[in-house]
This record gives C-alpha cells, structure tokens and sequence, in this order.
C-alpha cells in the first residue's frame, strides 16, 4: 500500500467510504467513529508540539543568518503568501457564496442520522496553539541572537521526533481517518452535497493559481525590466518537477537552475531559493483559504474579512513551520483552523481531503514563484563595482 502514495490511498479512502457507508451497518459506522474521535484528539495533542517542533528551529535557522538580504527576501516571501490568501478571500467571497448551498446541507444533516463514538480517550494539548506561536518565536529569536548551540541541537532533534510522528503515525492513518469521515458522511446523507460542492471549486482554485503565477511574474518584471511570460516559461521545468515530486526541497536543483537561466545571478538565486523553498507557501496558502471559504460558506458559517485577515496573517507565519512532506502545509496549519476559525474534527478531515487531492498544484506554485522574489532580489541587491586601483 506504500507505494501507491498518500494522494491514491486518500482519492480510495473517499471512494470506499462514501460508497459503503450506503450499505454499512450502524455498529460498523460506529467503529469508525470511535477510531476517528481518538485520532482526532491525537491531532490536536500533537499541534502545538508540530508548531514548536517546526517553528522554533525555522526562526532560529533564520536568525543566524540575519542580514539584510535575508531580511527583503523574507518579507518578499511573506508579502506574497500574504497577497495570494487575500486574492484566494476575496474570489472565494465573490463566486463561492452563489456556487455553495449550505442550506441543502444543514437540510440534511438535520435529518440524518448521528453515529455516536462508543468512546473516546481525551489527550488535552500541553498548550493553547497562540502559545505554542508565541513561546517558538521566544525561543527560536533567543537560539538566534545568543548563538545556543546546545538549544539549536536539540530542537533540531526534536524536528526530527515531530517529523517521525507525522511520518509514520499521522499520514499512514490518514486514509483510514479520511475513510471513517466518510463513511460517517455517507451512512448521514451528506457526502453527495459535499463531493459535488468540492468538484466545483476544484477548477476555481486551478484557474487561482494560474492568475497568482502571472500576478507575481508581472510584478518581478517591473523589477527585472523583462518579459513576464517569458520569465515565466522559463521557470516551466520547475513547475512540473514539482508537480512530479510534491516537493519544494526536493525540486530545489531544478528551481536553482531555471532561476540562473532567468537571469538571476548565481550568489543570489543560490540563497534566495533553498530560502523561499521553506518560507514562500503562497499556493499552498491560497488553497488554505479558499478550502476553509467553501467550508465555511457550506456550514453557514461567518467568513467576515476581519476574521479572514487575521488567519491569512498568522497562516503566513506559520507556513515557515510546514515539514518537506506531502501535505506538510496543511498539517502546520490545523491548529489556525481550529482556534481562529472554530473548524471541528470533521471539517479539518475535509480539508487534510481537500488539500491534498490537489498538493502537488500548490507545490509547484510555491516552486514557481520562488523565481519571480529571487528575480527581485537580484534588482534590489545589484553586484558590488570592482574597486579601481
């Protein structure tokens, strides 16, 4: 089962689920409910641990090499991911409201049926996820300026335990959660609304990430004095390495090479691409929100810009914390989900679905644009005259 890959085992465990939840009897469904509470209370155990894991190393990794450089390519990276959850809001605003029916939803959730747990164990988070923020940017700025070398090993070393958990215990069970949801969904009522309801905003949310690409080469050009599309050609190779690999650190060499071939100098694009490879999410973060709209809008639900822009700025800060594995981003992003927009256990299931049935364009968007803020860069940082004897 390994080898068919997280994305295939989801796309089953949707299909098996919506299908034998028609036919299956109410003590199975309920089995499937009792095992996805108790992975639902793991989840939210292991968010603020995946926060501290993940954040704190970043700002210290960051920190060390504190220099102006990294400071405009930061911000870059952060002012893009930032401007593609606002244009992801204000489409999702714009078309979602009058392609989703959520009172056809609510219609039949009232009237089907509710397979309750047959129990549940509770496993209280060590703490709130605003303090898990707060308490890794404490600690990942204190690595940062007094060089702890002792601190900075064994927070890498516990990356690595997170990144284990999330390997080996969170994906692998994701399927089997992915297919108790479903089945749960399907043995109520609900599941055709909601397959028909993600078919719809499945090509918005392509066409997205198509506008977001020449958005952002459009405004690399005015830096680079250069055509977009042709800037944008050139970063092709990358784009569909990416789609291959679900990977910005793995399609790092690609990326690297293309920016050169853009035109970018070699100092900067060999700093400002492995960099972004881990701080520029832009796509990842436009299918967040434009995910987390739709579910919204379905459940009836206030989706208010004042809401919305909080999580987008948060997102854009938290992303830095997205582990190098197939739906890393959305799994860094759980704990917003649910503290700033109040999403359930079922909801968050429905956009760990959601988001990586479409991965691998999100992927290759981060990828993408990470040559459109190195094209900048290189305008803003121009090589130093020769000193004239």
């Amino acid at each position: 089962m390994k080898r068919l890959g997280l994305l295939p085992l989801i796309a089953i465990a949707i299909v098996a689920g919506s299908l034998l939840g028609f036919v299956a009897p109410g003590w199975c469904v309920r089995i499937m409910s009792t095992f996805d509470a108790i992975f639902a209370q793991l989840l939210g155990f292991l968010i603020p641990l995946i926060i501290v894991g993940f954040v704190t190393p970043a700002i210290a990794d960051i920190g060390v090499r504190a220099g102006k450089l990294l400071v405009v390519t930061a911000l870059l990276a952060y002012g893009m991911t930032v401007m593609s959850g606002l244009l992801s809001y204000a489409t999702a605003s714009f078309c979602f409201v009058d392609l989703l029916d959520g009172s056809a939803l609510l219609a039949a959730t009232a009237e089907g049926k509710a397979f309750a747990p047959y129990f549940t164990v509770d496993m209280p988070p060590l703490m709130g996820v605003m303090t898990a923020l707060v308490t890794s940017f404490l600690l990942g700025l204190g690595i940062a300026f007094l060089k702890g070398n002792l601190l900075k090993h064994g927070f890498d070393e516990f990356r690595e335990i997170i990144s284990m958990a999330i390997r080996n215990v969170v994906i692998p069970m994701l399927p089997v959660y992915i297919f108790g949801i479903f089945l749960n969904m399907s043995a109520e009522g609900q599941v055709g609304l909601m397959i028909r309801s993600f078919a719809k905003i499945i090509g918005i949310i392509f066409a997205l990430h198509v506008f977001l690409l020449v958005l952002q080469y459009l405004i690399a050009s005015i830096f680079a004095r250069k055509n977009p599309f042709r800037m944008l050609w050139t970063m092709m190779p990358a784009y569909f390495t990416a789609l291959g690999t679900q990977s910005s650190a793995a399609t790092i060499p690609v990326t690297l090479r293309q920016t050169i071939t853009m035109g970018v100098r070699e100092d900067i694009a060999g700093f400002v691409v492995p960099l972004c490879a881990t701080i520029h999410l832009s796509g990842s973060t436009l299918k967040i929100v434009a995910c987390a709209m739709a579910m919204m809008i379905m459940h009836g639900q206030p989706h208010d810009f004042p809401l919305f822009m909080h999580f987008i700025m948060m997102l854009g800060i938290t992303m830095i914390a997205a582990p190098g594995i197939p739906g890393g981003a959305i799994m860094a992003s759980v704990g917003l989900l649910s503290s700033i927009l109040g999403f359930d256990e079922q909801e968050i299931a429905l956009m760990i679905a959601l988001y990586i049935a479409m991965d691998s364009f999100g992927t290759a968007c981060n990828v993408t644009g990470d040559g459109a803020i190195a094209a900048i860069v290189n305008r803003l940082f121009p090589p130093k005259e020769p000193v004239q004897a």
